[in-house]
């Protein structure tokens, strides 16, 4: 058990005593106050986080999702559905709305809470169809002008036989040249796990912003200790060397900005996490919009193209 999932436990049980307080009210006065002195004290201790506490945050079944943004920050949403091709992936939410009256186009991985929505929407793992319909949304806000605001919240693209027989890696790699092409601003938010093609699939974009608690990596740390060192148990360990939180990434120029979550993680307080966003959201959009489409296209792409470039010294 990681220190957060500890400190989590301490937390919900001092939650569920305080809701269970009953009989003399000066009693229970006092011990509300102490009831919050402990939480606070907790809290506290969640300022040192290390990079699997990180990762579990991110994972974190209360953490506000695609859905969840969308009714806080944006008006007027008109869900799209449907690839136009074979069928409908609701993993996928995308469709159009107004950002401070501004019509935008959303787009982002939607994993549910319940496990029935956990089922419905296949945990956050979009097939071919998700990305075709990404696809359609994102070619319709070129067609008419309007940004692209993506959420980034997937372990990883579907990998099931039947999503790589219908063209799992065809999609997700017509995903990345046409966003690549774009001439409209786009930004990408990792609001939680982001995992592998899939989420890169919806990740190349002007500004990628990311949440202070959430990950962005190649893989899963599981699926990295197992190739690496053939045991999948060294999770955490695999976490401290993957350079997968988002103060590794903004370090290496992967991300441009970090999305600051209230002491516990987002799901916490996720009103404070709603009014950053909304800050750095506006920010970006008022900064990219002063670019042309040509000059948005070609940022975006010698942003990618310089990730992973080696200067030597002579």
């Amino acid at each position: 058990m990681t220190m957060i999932q500890e400190i989590e436990a301490r937390l919900t049980g001092l939650e569920q005593e305080e809701a269970s307080l009953s009989g003399d009210e000066t009693v229970n006065a006092l011990r509300r106050r102490q009831i919050a002195r402990e939480r606070g004290e907790l809290l506290e201790t969640c300022r040192t986080l290390t990079p699997a506490d990180k990762v579990w945050l991110a994972r974190h079944n209360a953490r506000p999702g695609v859905a969840d943004y969308l009714g806080a920050l944006f008006t007027d949403f008109f869900e799209q559905k449907g690839d136009r091709l074979c069928a409908e992936d609701p993993s996928i939410l995308g469709g159009v709305a107004r950002f401070h009256n501004r019509p935008v186009t959303v787009i982002g991985h939607r994993k549910g809470r319940t496990l029935e929505e956990n089922l419905k929407y296949n945990f956050g793992m979009p097939s071919p169809e998700g990305y075709r319909k990404a696809r359609r949304l994102m070619a319709q806000a070129e067609k008419f002008g309007r940004p692209i605001i993506t959420f980034i919240d997937t372990p990883g693209a579907y990998p099931g036989l039947e999503a790589e027989a219908r063209g799992q890696g065809e999609a997700i790699a017509r995903c990345l040249a046409d966003m690549s092409m774009l001439t409209v601003p786009v930004i990408a938010v990792v609001t939680g796990e982001g995992g592998s093609g899939g989420a890169l699939a919806l990740g190349v974009a002007n500004e990628v912003l990311m949440l202070e608690h959430a990950v962005y990596s190649v893989l899963s740390p599981e699926g990295f200790a197992a190739i690496l060192w053939k045991d999948s148990s060294r999770s955490s360990e695999a976490c401290d060397v993957m350079k997968l939180t988002a103060q590794d990434l903004r370090a290496l120029g992967v991300i441009d900005e970090i999305i600051p979550e209230p002491l516990g993680g987002a799901h916490r307080d996720p009103q404070a996490v709603y009014d950053a966003l909304d800050q750095m959201l506006s920010k970006s959009l008022s900064m990219l919009s002063k670019q042309s489409g040509a000059q948005l296209a070609e940022n975006r792409y010698q942003k990618f193209r310089a990730m992973g470039a080696v200067k030597e010294d002579k």
